[in-house]
């Protein structure tokens, strides 16, 4: 005859069935089987072959539960609160902020600077790895910034913006005949222009970066062209 385990009944054998029957998670819900079917004189390799388990692992789980009793049984991953974090929310609320400016020698932030930041910050050792991590855990994202001439308005570029449809139009109206069409035409450059490198950001927030280009070049426009063979009308953009 196989050999059955003795199971301590902490549980009456109808308890344990009801908490079998009524478990949501299927973790608890095998275990609950398995010491439900073990009190009722079932064989070990009878119980493991109707739930999966090694007999080694049915051992285990009823040495558990006679010990300790019903809160042996689930998985306790679930009780299991994981290691504490590193830092508190307000030095995490601090490297957030420190973020939005430049790093400590002046540049760009990167994995390496903010390991640097956190480790004399806390007095412990972050490697370069987990400060790549803090930003990507922090939901920021390496974004190419959208160069802008230092020189540039930026009010007079969106109110430009704003009247383009308006000016397109009114130029329909007066050709009404006309097909009206919107072309851009580049500048010519003389000189050398700024590598924009990427930087950590917010996520969803367009990066822009301020250049001193030196350089020379003809303002860029845009001109309105109104035709049925050809006419134009001239207008140009703010720089």
């Amino acid at each position: 005859m196989p050999k059955r385990i003795t199971v301590t009944p902490h549980l009456p054998i109808e308890e344990l069935e009801r908490r079998y029957r009524q478990a949501k998670d299927p973790v608890e819900r095998s275990h609950y089987q398995i010491i439900w079917l073990l009190a009722q004189g079932k064989p070990t390799e009878e119980v493991a072959t109707v739930t999966g388990y090694s007999r080694t692992w049915i051992y285990e789980l009823v040495r558990g539960y006679n010990q300790v009793g019903a809160t042996m049984l689930g998985d306790l991953r679930h009780q299991n609160p994981g290691a504490a974090p590193k830092f508190t929310d307000v030095q995490q609320a601090n490297l957030l902020q420190a973020l939005q400016g430049t790093a400590p020698d002046g540049g760009l932030w990167n994995g390496r600077k903010v390991a640097d930041y956190l480790s004399e910050l806390l007095g412990i050792s972050i490697s370069r790895q987990q400060g790549w991590e803090y930003l990507k855990q922090m939901e920021l994202r390496l974004r190419v910034s959208r160069p802008q001439h230092q020189e540039a308005d930026i009010e007079a570029q969106a109110e430009w913006k704003k009247k383009l449809h308006q000016e397109v139009a009114r130029i329909q109206q007066e050709y009404p005949n006309a097909d009206v069409e919107i072309w851009c035409e580049d500048e010519h450059r003389i000189g050398l222009q700024p590598v924009t490198r990427r930087v950590w950001v917010e996520a969803g927030l367009p990066p822009r970066a301020i250049v001193n280009w030196k350089r020379q070049w003809a303002n860029s426009c845009m001109r309105l062209f109104a035709h049925t063979q050809v006419k134009r009308i001239g207008g140009s953009c703010p720089e």
